[in-house]
């Protein structure tokens, strides 16, 4: 019998459970129907974070994030790439921290781009600076 995973749908926030050796093969949330990987990062707010955070089985990675900040401008595209690599055995997750001001404090976000690798719901790593998609996906398999 295969192992079973929770993955909690970008989209809808409903939890899926898909055996391990299926991830990669592009499964439907149960709920919405919707892809649960799109090979992009999915923008959040501070319940979809907590419910990804606490109910995922797979490890999550946050960009905390703000408009204005040119290095986060910078780092987009390497995120964007990092989580076309990563996924479906990781979460990519973005966060907007002018709106999420509140849980960005929370969490204790002093500089932006900060990037934070989430799993089992505790914080295993975070690394602040802009990398590069080499550099974020090295970054994470070394964490995991």
């Amino acid at each position: 019998m295969s192992e079973s995973l929770h993955v909690v749908c970008s989209h809808c926030g409903g939890v899926n459970r898909i055996p391990r050796e299926r991830l990669a093969q592009h499964p439907k949330c149960g709920k919405c129907k919707q892809p649960l990987f799109a090979g992009t990062s999915a923008e959040v707010d501070d319940a979809m974070l907590q419910k990804q955070i606490q109910r995922s089985d797979i490890p999550v990675v946050v960009d905390f994030w703000a408009p204005w900040c040119g290095p986060c401008k910078m780092m987009a595209p390497a995120f964007a790439q990092a989580t076309a690599q990563l996924e479906p055995q990781v979460r990519m997750l973005k966060l907007n921290t002018e709106q999420h001001q509140q849980l960005a404090g929370q969490l204790g976000i002093r500089s932006i781009p900060t990037m934070i690798l989430f799993r089992n719901g505790q914080e295993v790593d975070r690394m602040s600076g802009a990398l590069d998609a080499r550099g974020i996906a090295s970054w994470v398999s070394q964490k995991l």
